[in-house]
């Protein structure tokens, strides 16, 4: 396995280097909109610390990351009346990983409807803002 690059695209956004639409925080995760979602309300899940994926994320930083998970996956339920939430961790290239810092995807789900190619379009700034708002409303219930 390669080691953790510092140069990653959520390194630099948990740095500020990046801008991003953050959703929440505490002390060890961040929860971002994904720019690209798969369905609206496409949240992603990052520890703060850095490591590649679930092959070598601290044990605490996990149970932190599965917790702000659960926390996510609840209010994307409520706040976009989904029928389920499908959540994804990618673990290496072969694996379907594109961004090498651990994440979870968590994806609100509709029956019926098929989620959008895992690399497609950027979505506009104002939807994406939209989602976010739409989420954080949840979070703050």
């Amino acid at each position: 396995m390669s080691e953790y690059d510092n140069d990653n695209i959520f390194a630099k956004i948990l740095r500020g280097e990046l801008p991003s639409e953050m959703v929440y925080e505490d002390d060890a995760t961040v929860v971002i909109m994904d720019i690209m979602p798969r369905s609206p309300g496409h949240a992603l899940v990052l520890p703060k610390a850095p490591s590649r994926n679930i092959f070598d994320i601290a044990p605490a930083d996990l149970t932190a990351v599965t917790s702000t998970t659960q926390k996510i996956a609840r209010a994307a339920r409520e706040a976009f009346e989904a029928d389920g939430v499908t959540i994804q961790h990618f673990v290496e290239a072969p694996g379907g990983q594109v961004v090498f810092h651990t994440h979870w995807h968590v994806i609100p789900r509709f029956e019926g409807v098929a989620l959008k190619p895992h690399t497609g379009e950027i979505a506009p700034a104002e939807q994406v803002k939209a989602n976010a708002d739409k989420l954080r409303a949840a979070l703050a219930l």
